[in-house]
């Protein structure tokens, strides 16, 4: 069974609230969490300093940018994010292999001329907030499954480190894509919370049991009235599984 503390190293914090302030507060008052996810939203309102200033603090940053643009371009924000030291990052896989061989090209050449920790690239394969209508909707083939599958192939292929998908997609990556392949998995809500904007989501338990090698949690234990003690129990429901 693993210790407490690697159980503390497989559960994400998202740290979707709107400011500095706000974001560093969590991260004090979270002692015993390990890594945070800074999303576009955060990143947009305070930029590189906040990635600084939670490391400063001795914590890992999720990098959460979901990266999409002209190789070029995203190599180089994956250089400049091996710079800031982020841990983690993600990049979307729909971007195309050439895109994705660019970063983890960046990410490799960066690292080593700094001599610093290579961040886990993670492509993103179909949000958490999309179903297969809405698939359908903008022009690809409705089936959820079929679409991760493809895109996580892909990003493999073109030497990401692992995908982003929901714990629906977690025990068929794992099998067509072996075991080192690393597994995020957001959406993730304990049984004592509210599903909110996710739509394909399941308990930290069950995601574990299928394989999800880190699991993203952001209202259930960021909008707890006890942050600490809600971060707590869920390590507690893992623990169990």
């Amino acid at each position: 069974m693993p210790s407490s503390q690697d159980l503390r190293n497989k559960v994400i914090i998202a740290l979707d609230v709107e400011n500095k302030e706000k974001a560093l507060a969590l991260v004090r008052e979270l002692r015993d969490a390990r890594i945070f996810k800074v999303g576009l939203e955060l990143f947009t309102a305070e930029g590189p300093a906040l990635v600084k200033a939670i490391r400063g603090l001795g914590k890992s940053v999720f990098l959460d940018l979901k990266l999409h643009d002209i190789p070029n371009t995203v190599a180089e924000a994956v250089r400049i994010g091996v710079k800031l030291g982020a841990a983690m990052m993600t990049i979307h896989a729909s971007g195309g292999e050439e895109m994705m061989r660019k970063a983890a090209e960046a990410a490799i050449a960066e690292s080593e001329k700094l001599r610093a920790a290579k961040p886990i690239l993670l492509g993103v394969t179909v949000l958490t907030s999309l179903k297969s209508g809405d698939l359908q909707a903008i022009g690809m083939a409705p089936d959820t499954s079929s679409q991760v599958l493809r895109l996580a192939g892909l990003a493999k292929q073109s030497g990401m480190d692992g995908v982003v998908c929901s714990a629906q997609e977690i025990e068929i990556v794992r099998r067509e894509l072996g075991t080192c392949f690393v597994i995020v998995t957001p959406g993730i809500r304990p049984a004592w919370a509210a599903a909110h904007d996710q739509k394909r989501i399941m308990t930290p338990s069950q995601a574990i049991k299928k394989g999800s090698d880190y699991l993203v949690v952001g209202r259930p234990v960021t909008q707890a009235a006890s942050p600490q003690e809600a971060f707590l129990k869920i390590l507690e429901e893992i623990e169990k599984a």
